[in-house]
């Protein structure tokens, strides 16, 4: 923005869906039942928000504070509810495979998560298990078990200094890292009275008191990006400075469809400068004069960061 000289600033946006609380018998129906379950199957990851501090003034629906326990019980009624939702689908699988190849190495990939789902784990625990085909068949399942997960442990408000001396986040962290899943600690109360301050100086004045550099909210936000594979372009103009969110692995066609469809399809070549670049050339035109702009084809695997200006004819 401070190089290009523009008031309009745009930054990647995706969103987080905040979903009440999952009770014990949720997939047979108890609490807000199948209208939980049916809203988590619309999302790409779940978040897990654990309880990780005590106060008697709120209470918890089990009466003790078990991040553990409450994990189980997520964790269950989500394999409970892929578990009916694989057994429904068979019966018509099982007819399909007779005559399609396809139905047939479906049928064998559901009757294999189903053991999966009724032994109580996540199917995502077993990603790096099923190859290119299988993961592509998972993904459109709408499987529940089969989204990747993030911890956050809701800590106090002391606590988020430092969260590892809280036992009950020590615990929770642990159980992550067996998991190989991320994990953040977060602190409701501190992101309710940051949402009160309206002036940037003045929340980080706030969380440089409470000796953080970071709100959990800003670092859940980060690992998320991470855990969904996504990275940043950047477009930089007059009219406006944007950044874009795309798939790790993208291509330069495919991060110009994510602009529009149409820069896809008439993709001719990208100008691109890499983020530092642009940066310690203070612009394009800087960049370019130092050699630093590139000019790369419909093979070119974006890299985070990049700035990048697409050529295109439709």
């Amino acid at each position: 923005q401070d190089i290009v000289k523009t008031d309009k600033v745009i930054p990647a946006v995706f969103e987080f869906v905040d979903i009440a609380g999952l009770v014990r018998g949720a997939s047979k129906g108890e609490g807000l039942g199948n209208q939980f379950l049916a809203n988590i199957r619309e999302v790409d990851a779940i978040v897990q928000v654990v309880r990780c501090f005590e106060d008697d003034n709120i209470q918890h629906v089990e009466n003790s504070v078990d991040p553990s326990r409450d994990i189980d019980t997520i964790v269950l009624e989500l394999c409970l509810s892929d578990v009916a939702s694989i057994e429904k689908r068979l019966p018509r699988l099982q007819k399909a495979a007779k005559i399609e190849s396809e139905a047939k190495q479906e049928l064998a990939l559901m009757e294999r998560v189903l053991k999966i789902a009724e032994s109580g784990e996540m199917i995502s625990q077993y990603a790096e298990s099923f190859n290119k085909e299988e993961k592509v068949l998972l993904q459109g399942s709408g499987l529940l078990t089969v989204k990747p997960l993030i911890y956050a442990g809701n800590v106090a408000e002391e606590e988020l200094a430092n969260p590892l001396a809280n036992p009950h986040f020590k615990r929770l962290s642990e159980r992550a890292k067996e998991e190989n899943r991320p994990v953040v600690a977060i602190s409701a109360q501190i992101e309710a009275e940051l949402s009160a301050l309206e002036d940037e100086a003045e929340k980080q004045s706030y969380l440089e008191s409470l000796g953080v550099k970071a709100s959990g909210v800003d670092t859940l936000i980060t690992e998320t990006f991470k855990l969904l594979g996504l990275c940043t372009y950047f477009t930089a103009g007059v009219v406006e400075v944007r950044a874009w969110p795309f798939e790790d692995g993208f291509t330069a066609p495919q991060c110009a469809g994510v602009i529009h469809t149409d820069f896809e399809k008439g993709f001719i070549r990208a100008e691109v400068i890499a983020y530092d670049d642009y940066i310690t050339h203070q612009g394009e035109k800087g960049a370019k004069e130092a050699g630093k702009l590139r000019l790369e084809g419909k093979d070119y695997k974006a890299k985070d960061g990049d700035v990048m200006h697409f050529r295109f004819n439709v």
